[in-house]
């Protein structure tokens, strides 16, 4: 399958999905994975506003998938052990109300003292998949994106549990594109913050891979088309603070950009 590149674009007040051709991007009448056709429809590269390339109906994130990340997590997970690799995939759930697109506000709640990006590479799918062995894993992937799991540290610690440290509005940023029918092993995956270098990592260093992180997952839950799966970030995670402009980059994907900004 020949490589691809897929984003969705401000169009008549409202996100359409479009493949790129060359410095034109061409609307489509539905998402890629949803069988999407050309309208005949063009918009110039250059100028167009992008929003998240994804729609997803739950974006599976993972947890503990670097081993250099695994040790670091030890000061912040309530009874880590450094070192400790987790046996099988640490699975958690972010809302789809967190997506936001490239240049959009990440809000520092309220009442939040430590808040940190995450750099990793998401996978989107591209059929629906349920209890795939890794061969169909494989062929169910529609692309890849960059990601950035927003995580309120303080929550994390005290809650047990992530889905308010993990589920605020606006925690999941994701773009700028989806890149299809290239190879997700290999990429690199970086966060810098103000242009500072913090998070660099390389999926070839992922403790599980992608077609076993989509197998393990679909036989816990169906997984639809245009779901998302984070799937790890490495070591280096920091915390930001309100006026700090965030930047993923994954190779081939490009770079999604957020600003930091305090709570309304």
């Amino acid at each position: 399958m020949a490589a691809r590149t897929y984003a969705r674009i401000a169009l008549d007040g409202s996100p359409r999905y479009a493949v790129l051709d060359g410095d034109t991007w061409l609307e489509l009448d539905a998402a890629p994975w949803h069988g999407g056709r050309e309208t005949g429809r063009q918009v110039a590269r250059e100028g167009a506003r992008l929003a998240a390339p994804v729609e997803p109906t739950k974006i599976v994130c993972v947890g503990l998938n670097y081993r250099e990340h695994v040790a670091e997590s030890a000061t912040v997970l309530p009874g880590a052990v450094q070192g400790d690799v987790p046996k099988e995939p640490l699975l958690f759930l972010k809302p789809p109300s967190a997506v936001i697109g490239p240049g959009e506000p990440i809000v520092y709640p309220a009442g939040v003292t430590r808040l940190d990006p995450e750099a990793e590479l998401a996978v989107v799918i591209g059929r629906r998949l349920r209890r795939a062995g890794e061969a169909e894993a494989e062929d169910g992937i529609a692309g890849f994106t960059a990601f950035n799991d927003v995580s309120a540290r303080n929550y994390q610690r005290t809650d047990g549990q992530w889905t308010r440290a993990k589920g605020f509005d606006t925690f999941a940023p994701v773009g700028p594109t989806v890149v299809s029918g290239v190879p997700w092993q290999g990429r690199s995956v970086e966060c810098r913050v103000n242009g500072e270098l913090r998070q660099r990592g390389n999926t070839a260093d992922l403790l599980v891979s992608v077609p076993a992180l989509i197998r393990h997952i679909s036989r816990i839950m169906t997984l639809e088309p245009g779901d998302v799966i984070a799937t790890g970030t490495p070591a280096g995670v920091a915390p930001v603070s309100a006026g700090d402009r965030i930047s993923i980059t994954v190779d081939g994907a490009g770079t999604l950009e957020n600003p930091v900004v305090e709570d309304a």
